[in-house]
């Protein structure tokens, strides 16, 4: 991708490094395989170690430029991006469909939450406010100064390869940061364009980089250097483990949204078939591979057998296929790998005893796809239980009371997300204290919003993204006291 391309995904997907694009430093280049077909959709550059080099030194004279522009004019910056992202929304979408599978309109909507993403950031970058402690000597002054962190180094997942990278982008951007963003080999184009977008916005060179490769090496590489002075990832679990580990030796703060295993408590005073239809669409969205995607369904007894046949029902309805056709509702998952994975989990669930409602299969032909499933009767020790399927997998089970309910959803180590349906206030009072999660919506689904922080607890990582509490993760506090001298 050059300039002048205006967010056009070119045949390979070059490197963002000190306002240009540019191919690796030694030309190698790594195939974007469709999903749905297993041809390859593109190709994307890998990056060297010079190349790390070259972005390192980029993003420390973006800093040092970057810094120094007023918040409004920073703000000015992303909303003219904003504006552009949306323009170019529909080809976008067509790019990340095509590299990941999913649905088109599915990908509509995380480009132009890409766009809210950038909007919320440049507003709320105008109001990074400090403020001012009362002194306890009448002629003493003292200020909390919130002030960029410094470069950071962010790391952005394949699954949602566009609004991910817009949270880190926008908020790094927003209080005056560089950032060299490691994009999505699997899905590029959506953090290209994001970056395209920005550079005819007006970003100055240095501020946006976008890179590449070999996730190790760029990891190792980019978390000890002395550039680098903050670290975000969005990805697994024992990845986010590793990283945190390299950066805690070189004392580099992080913001780590990890995996999620999200229960639903679904109670007796809620419509049964409308919660099934509606877990359902949120359920198998994105073919399941979402970090806050409802998985362990708990449904009180006495609705259990009406929610279970229509989720079943609802599961079973989903048209299966390629992303770029209209009635399509769920794509293929990313890669062989992941169909065996959520295959693995299946079978192990399976063979201890779990019932079949719907799917539990992946299905023949071209490209990676897999089932909605639903699994009942599954015994306590299946791995499905406590490991993230990430995948169109949910598993239901019953409860008696909110005492049980909030034991079963609390039994894991994940605790990102997690849902309630319930009319009661008391049983919404009770969930909302004994629930173990950074996130919990009661009767809907919408978490992921540009205004509110999104992250987890537990093994679900730390830090949060989105919000107020986003854009405070790349600023450093100074406390400046002064006493007047005559």
């Amino acid at each position: 991708m050059s300039g002048g391309d205006r967010g056009k995904a070119p045949a390979v997907i070059e490197l963002f490094i000190d306002g240009h694009w540019r191919p690796a430093g030694d030309g190698s280049v790594r195939d974007v395989v469709d999903p749905a077909s297993g041809r390859v959709a593109g190709r994307v550059a890998r990056a060297t170690l010079r190349d790390l080099d070259d972005a390192l030194a980029s993003a420390q004279r973006g800093f040092e430029q970057w810094k120094q522009v007023a918040a409004r004019d920073r703000a000015d910056v992303l909303r003219r991006a904003a504006v552009l992202v949306r323009e170019r929304a529909p080809e976008i979408a067509a790019t990340i469909s095509r590299e990941i599978g999913k649905p088109v309109a599915e990908a509509e909507q995380e480009v132009r939450n890409c766009a809210d993403a950038f909007d919320w950031c440049a507003e709320e970058g105008r109001r990074a406010y400090g403020r001012m402690i009362p002194a306890r000597q009448r002629d003493v002054t003292q200020i909390v100064l919130r002030e960029p962190i410094g470069p950071v180094a962010a790391f952005s997942p394949w699954n949602f390869p566009a609004s991910q990278a817009a949270k880190k982008l926008g908020a790094a951007i927003a209080v005056g940061c560089s950032i060299i963003l490691k994009g999505p080999e699997e899905a590029p184009g959506g953090s290209a364009a994001l970056v395209q977008a920005l550079k005819d916005a007006g970003l100055p060179a240095g501020v946006a980089n976008l890179v590449f490769g070999d996730p190790p090496m760029i990891s190792d590489h980019l978390i000890p250097s002395p550039v680098v002075r903050k670290v975000s990832f969005t990805g697994s679990v024992p990845v986010g483990k590793a990283l945190a580990q390299l950066a805690g030796r070189h004392m580099k703060p992080c913001t780590l949204e990890l995996g999620g295993h999200a229960p639903v408590l679904v109670f007796d005073d809620a419509d049964p078939g409308e919660v099934a239809r509606s877990v359902a669409a949120a359920k198998f969205r994105n073919a399941g591979q979402v970090c806050i995607s409802p998985t362990r369904l708990f449904v009180q007894r006495g609705v259990y057998d009406r929610f279970a046949a229509e989720f079943a029902r609802a599961a079973d309805a989903i048209v299966v296929g390629r992303g770029d056709r209209p009635d399509v509702r769920m794509g293929p998952l990313s890669s062989g790998r992941r169909v065996d994975a959520v295959q693995s989990l299946v079978d192990d669930a399976i063979q201890r005893g779990a019932t079949v409602l719907a799917g539990g299969a992946r299905i023949d032909g071209p490209g990676v796809f897999f089932r909605p499933t639903v699994l009942a009767d599954v015994p306590a020790d299946a791995r499905i239980w406590h490991e993230e399927p990430f995948g169109p997998v949910a598993i239901l089970d019953a409860f008696e009371t909110v005492e049980e309910a909030l034991a079963k959803a609390n039994d894991t180590a994940y605790g990102l997300a997690s849902y309630a349906f319930t009319r009661s206030a008391d049983r919404i009072a009770s969930v909302t204290a004994g629930m173990q999660a950074g996130m919990l919506a009661i009767n809907h689904f919408a978490l992921g919003v540009a205004e509110a922080p999104f992250g987890g607890i537990k093994d679900s990582g730390y830090g949060r993204e989105g919000g107020v509490e986003g854009l405070e993760a790349y600023t450093v506090t100074k406390f400046v006291t002064q006493r007047a001298v005559a």
